[in-house]
């Protein structure tokens, strides 16, 4: 059985932005589309408001997918739709949705006059219980943000795609994480840059007077590392052109850096069974706050 791209929707701007790059996402992997839509059961004495009755329940719960399922059918021909209602708190009900969906996809609203996202609490919820690889698309997204200008400098969804961006930690390297890039990229027919920010130990960098010699060295083996973990991943998607960057300082501040130019951002998320904490590292936070393009966050043992 196909797995599906599934995508939540409440009839936000965000949440069509993230039906519309869904879409998109299922044409490229060949995939069905399932559009969710989360009802949550209003309480008893709210539920006899005159102003909440049958009519505004329908609405909410058959009118808005089925109206975003009809534009997609009319955008995108050839991509199977369906759509479902579920009821419960959004950010569980999403993660138990996409159980058996290829990836979860939901829009994230963006900051005014700043480059980036606001991620609200379904999305962090979302992120931090699903199992499957859950993507934050922005409000304004459009297809022609995704690809390089045209020779004009104007933007279009005719030319390539960005790469897409891989924030890696060479320590702890997930065979879920690097596999997703590597199939993203190679989705898109572009390349993959691949990131990694390392710091001195702390033996090295407290007490020791700066040394060129010896910040030259470090970086050769971190570079040499980085290389040892991808040469096997090159092998095996030898169409993937792959650019790596392993740069001394914030792994955080490369990766936001690097999604300027990106068509996707791909990070990692350990999965904990803690029920306590958003259990989201401080590099997928920040590039779920401050990327300029959709984040994929995958998460890995």
């Amino acid at each position: 059985m196909l797995r599906s791209i599934t995508v939540g929707l409440d009839g936000s701007r965000e949440s069509r932005a993230a039906v519309e790059w869904a879409a998109r996402e299922a044409a490229l992997r060949d995939l069905p589309l399932r559009i969710v839509h989360v009802w949550e059961p209003v309480p008893e004495p709210m539920a006899q408001a005159p102003l909440l009755g049958a009519e505004t329940q329908q609405h909410w719960t058959e009118r808005i997918p089925r109206e975003a399922a009809e534009g997609v059918a009319l955008r995108h021909p050839g991509i199977e739709v369906s759509t479902e209602q579920v009821s419960g708190h959004p950010g569980e009900a999403l993660a138990e949705a996409a159980g058996d969906a290829e990836l979860l996809v939901l829009g994230s609203r963006g900051l005014g006059g700043i480059g980036g996202f606001m991620v609200g609490s379904v999305g962090l919820s979302a992120v931090a219980h699903c199992e499957r690889p859950v993507v934050l698309v922005r409000a304004l997204e459009t297809a022609a943000d995704e690809h390089e200008q045209d020779p004009a400098g104007v933007p279009s969804a005719a030319t390539p795609f960005r790469p897409v961006v891989l924030g890696l930690d060479t320590r702890h390297a997930d065979e879920t994480l690097i596999g997703f890039a590597f199939e993203a990229a190679r989705h898109r027919a572009t390349s993959l840059h691949v990131v990694h920010g390392w710091n001195p130990p702390p033996y090295y960098a407290y007490g020791t007077p700066a040394n060129p010699a010896l910040h030259e060295a470090l970086a050769l083996g971190e570079a040499e590392t980085m290389a040892q973990v991808l040469r096997p991943w090159r092998e095996k998607y030898p169409d993937v052109e792959v650019v790596e960057e392993s740069r001394y300082g914030s792994p955080a501040v490369l990766v936001v850096e690097a999604a300027r130019a990106a068509s996707l951002v791909v990070v990692g998320r350990r999965v904990r069974r803690s029920p306590f904490g958003a259990h989201i590292g401080h590099v997928t936070h920040a590039a779920l706050h401050h990327s300029t393009a959709p984040v994929a966050v995958v998460p890995h043992g």
